[in-house]
């Protein structure tokens, strides 16, 4: 089946009590058995529920994978997917993740025993370098976030397998739909739920696909013995969202080629960075890799000064964190999504106080530009 009709319909056939099309909300948390020890499948709903479970069977279908768990957060699937290690096993992360998970590495599971390093990932050869004879796991973001930096990963998957290394991919970016990691030689892909996978801003969760079924069941244990798990409403919104997944991720990524192009235009802004740009320093890379370029990118004002004025200034756009909803947001990253860093580290990665976020929704492109047009217009 083709993409959109996968996720239309995959894991989510008729209710076979009532001819229901969309999946019911079972909100329930137990459910009763037949007889001592007979039960339909499910018994509790930290454990199992019908709705999650259809999302899953859902995501596992659109990413290639052997089985999908979902989780209350973005977060608290990275956060899953870690403790399949153990005490004194090492990690090579690559740099420009999302802030948060930098800070989950080092301020929480780096007190458990694991050990991190991080390093440039759009170099391979870095990866390798930083191997050690405890790494049992990389993990990076394709693109990061917020400077929209590639890894190759199907180089990297060469250096990971023979090695018997599980390689993670954080595929919020750009969604099954425009990149699939596991059929690239990835092992594990994590999302959070809330960006396109909702699309709506509606619902905050998570997701991990696995490409194994061995790891798979190890995190489904992991998964009812933390508890840790998506609720069923949630999950019904996700699904909600997939349905439409396809055609949103088209708009997003016309709305985004075309601000792309107008920024780098622009005489007030010194620098795009969105991997569809024929110069972008990996857009070979990116038009092999993925199936499109998304709705992200990130430009440079020079100053917070310029900065503050183009986020104070936008109308259309919102100022908020996160992205992937179907409305257009902003952000400022050196003082949201990646506060946690100091400032010699942001500055270090790129991350400067005249770094301005988009996310671009699916608005008519023209009052977009619009607002960006006024926006910049006090440079």
């Amino acid at each position: 089946m083709g993409f959109a009709t996968d996720a239309i319909h995959a894991g989510q056939e008729p209710d076979p009590a009532t001819g229901a099309v969309a999946v019911p909300i079972y909100q329930t948390s137990t459910y009763v058995q037949q007889e001592l020890g007979k039960h339909k499948g499910y018994e509790y709903s930290r454990t199992g529920n019908p709705t999650r479970a259809a999302l899953e069977r859902n995501m596992a279908v659109l990413e290639g994978g052997a089985k999908a768990l979902a989780f209350a957060s973005g977060m608290a699937a990275t956060n899953a997917v870690m403790t399949l290690l153990k005490s004194g096993d090492h990690v090579v992360v690559g740099e420009g993740a999302y802030g948060g998970t930098p800070r989950l590495f080092d301020a929480v599971l780096a007190n458990f025993g694991l050990e991190f390093t991080y390093v440039d990932s759009t170099k391979t050869s870095n990866i390798s370098e930083a191997l050690r004879p405890n790494t049992r796991m990389v993990f990076v973001e394709t693109p990061t976030n917020p400077l929209m930096k590639l890894t190759d990963l199907a180089a990297l998957s060469a250096i990971t397998r023979p090695r018997g290394l599980s390689l993670v991919v954080d595929n919020t970016f750009l969604s099954p739909y425009f990149q699939k990691p596991l059929k690239l030689g990835a092992d594990i892909v994590v999302h959070s739920t809330t960006k396109y996978l909702n699309g709506h801003s509606d619902g905050v969760g998570g997701i991990a696909v696995l490409a194994h079924e061995e790891q798979a069941a190890r995190l489904k244990f992991i998964q009812n013995a933390a508890g840790a798990i998506l609720g069923p409403f949630d999950s019904w919104l996700v699904l909600r969202g997939i349905k439409t997944l396809a055609i949103r991720m088209r708009q997003h990524e016309s709305n985004a080629s075309a601000i792309a192009q107008y920024l780098q235009r622009h005489p007030g802004v010194k620098k795009v960075y969105y991997p569809g740009l024929p110069d972008h320093p990996q857009y070979a890379l990116a038009k092999r890799q993925m199936s499109g370029f998304g709705g992200m990118m990130s430009f440079e004002t020079g100053s917070l000064e310029k900065a503050r004025a183009v986020l104070n200034r936008v109308r259309v756009f919102s100022l908020a964190e996160s992205l992937g909803g179907v409305e257009s947001l902003v952000c400022h990253p050196a003082t949201m999504t990646h506060a946690y860093f100091s400032e010699q580290e942001r500055n270090r990665l790129g991350i400067t106080p005249g770094l301005v976020r988009l996310s671009v929704g699916i608005e008519d492109v023209e009052d977009l530009l619009a607002d960006l047009e006024q926006a910049l217009s006090v440079h």
